[in-house]
């Protein structure tokens, strides 16, 4: 009966792959960044970027320089500060004369969660044609939003997101790094498309005449995941994923990316403690080959863990061929390392399913709900 239960997992896990491998090829073909044709400086628009910060003065001055350091020629550089309790507000005032205008964020409205309050702060606040949303731990090129604007423009796009890179060295912070952007590129579809908050550009006319800025989204844990949802349906999104030419990247501790990723899994698989279970037990199956392989050190070698062993690899390719496209360095050590995430992942996703359903979930130390 056991036998007939492995063999029955190396069905199941042959089919996972099968489908695995069709889909990446599919996803990545449609996010990769199309060649741009040149465009006029007189024509270009204006483009504020927007950063919300709440005690980030570990990220704040290298982020700032980034921006600072970009070639574009009609730039508006805002940043909110949102009540931190450290020396953040300090160092954003230090680049006044580089023109980065300080806002101090003003006390959290009812019902708002506090990142959605402070991005509808700053989106008032913006002048520009297009306003570029910016985590505090994106990395940016001096080119980076050149070409953003032409891309959008010629895609005729009114929100482009970006998928960023790692081009830190091979880290715990990076051979560890959840599965959260790899989910937004494998379950990609227009009615829930793939997003990446950590930067995204939007014509700011249609963000504040067609949903009057954040106010429709405000309890929305991922708020751009709504508006991108709406406007992929029209053909006026685009999300693609970040080279070394357009030289978007980011840098996370593992820390910040357990947290987050507690933060977003819950509300992306419906909220519902049963879907919460199912995404676990499915990925514990993904990870099987590493346990049987393991195995083998109790109960002996055989058959049973060469092929486990041979799934491995299987799943390690497919995971290599996307951290290829993510990872500047490492990328074969992190797929390797494959059986280990995913029983990460599922971890995090039980641990993100029990804490909201304790009402334990915060964002900088306010409570977050499921929506």
């Amino acid at each position: 009966m056991f036998e007939l239960l492995l063999y029955l997992l190396y069905v199941v896990l042959l089919a996972a792959f099968v489908v695995g491998a069709w889909r990446l090829k599919t996803v990545l073909g449609l996010f990769r960044m199309k060649p741009l044709h040149a465009v006029a400086k007189n024509t270009l628009p204006s483009v504020t970027v927007c950063i919300p910060v709440r005690n980030e003065e570990h990220a704040m001055t290298e982020a700032l320089q980034r921006v600072i350091a970009s070639d574009y020629p009609k730039l508006e550089v805002i940043v909110l500060d949102d009540q931190s309790g450290d020396n953040t507000p300090a160092l954003i005032k230090a680049f006044a004369h580089e023109g980065v205008r300080f806002v101090e964020g003003a006390p959290l409205h009812p019902g708002w969660l506090g990142k959605n309050h402070a991005l509808q702060e700053l989106l008032h606040e913006a002048s520009g044609s297009y306003v570029l949303f910016m985590d505090v731990d994106t990395r940016i090129a001096p080119h980076t939003i050149s070409q953003l604007v032409a891309y959008a423009q010629q895609e005729a796009a009114l929100m482009v997101s970006v998928l960023p890179r790692r081009e830190d060295g091979p880290r715990a912070s990076v051979l560890f790094s959840t599965l959260r952007y790899f989910w937004e590129v494998m379950f990609h579809r227009n009615a829930s498309p793939a997003v990446a908050s950590s930067a995204w550009l939007i014509e700011r006319q249609t963000l504040l005449t067609k949903w009057q800025g954040f106010n429709a989204f405000k309890a929305d844990v991922q708020p751009e995941a709504k508006i991108a949802a709406e406007l992929a349906v029209a053909g006026q999104y685009r999300f693609v994923i970040g080279t070394p030419q357009l030289g978007l990247s980011y840098e996370k501790k593992w820390r910040s990316q357990i947290d987050t990723s507690t933060r977003l899994l819950f509300p992306l698989i419906g909220a519902k403690i049963a879907n919460a279970i199912i995404a676990a037990l499915d990925l514990i199956v993904l990870a099987s080959p590493l346990l049987i392989v393991l195995g083998g050190f109790v109960f002996g070698w055989g058959i049973h863990q060469l092929i486990a062993e041979i799934f491995w690899l299987l799943f390690a390719s497919l995971y290599a061929v996307y951290l290829r496209q993510v990872w500047a360095h490492g990328w074969w050590i992190g797929a390797l390392l494959w059986p280990v995430i995913a029983l990460q992942e599922a971890f995090i996703i039980l641990k993100s399913a029990e804490r909201y359903s304790k009402n334990l979930v915060t964002w900088k130390g306010r409570k977050v709900k499921a929506n």
